[in-house]
C-alpha cells in the first residue's frame, strides 16, 4: 500500500516523516471529480492523491466536504503550495502534477520547496 512521505529538507532519511499510510489514488475521471465529496470523515493517517499527466493549474473546492483538510500541490515532487481548506467553502489553486489531500493538521510543517513523495509500501 502506498504511503506519503515528507522530506524536511535535511536531505537524509532522518528528516523524513510519514504523513499518511492509508492512501487512496484517484486515478480515474470519476474518482477525481468526486474527491472527498459526500464522505462523513477523513481519518488521521489517510490521504487522497490526484496524479496528473503534467503540471498545470489545479483547483480544489470543498463543496459537499464537511471537514477541513490540508492540500499539498506538487510539481516534480517539490511542494508548490500548502493550504488549509475550510469545510464547504474552501478553495485553493496552484500549478501541480500531483495534488494530495490530507486531514487537517497532517501537513503542519510542510513548506513550499520541500519534497513530498508517494512511496509504494
Amino acid at each position: 500500500m502506498p504511503r506519503i512521505v515528507h522530506d524536511g529538507g535535511g536531505g537524509d532519511d532522518a528528516d523524513a516523516r510519514v504523513l499518511a499510510t492509508d492512501v487512496t489514488v484517484a486515478d480515474s475521471f470519476l474518482a477525481r471529480a468526486r474527491g472527498l465529496m459526500f464522505r462523513r470523515s477523513f481519518p488521521d493517517g489517510s490521504a487522497l492523491v490526484f496524479p496528473f499527466d503534467g503540471a498545470a493549474p489545479r483547483t480544489l473546492h470543498m463543496v459537499c466536504v464537511p471537514f477541513d483538510i490540508d492540500a499539498v500541490w506538487l510539481r516534480g515532487g517539490r511542494v508548490e503550495r500548502v493550504a488549509r481548506l475550510s469545510a464547504w467553502t474552501g478553495l485553493g489553486r496552484a500549478a501541480a502534477d500531483v495534488v494530495i489531500e490530507l486531514p487537517a493538521g497532517a501537513a503542519d510543517g510542510v513548506r513550499a520547496g520541500d519534497t513530498v513523495r508517494v512511496e509504494d509500501g
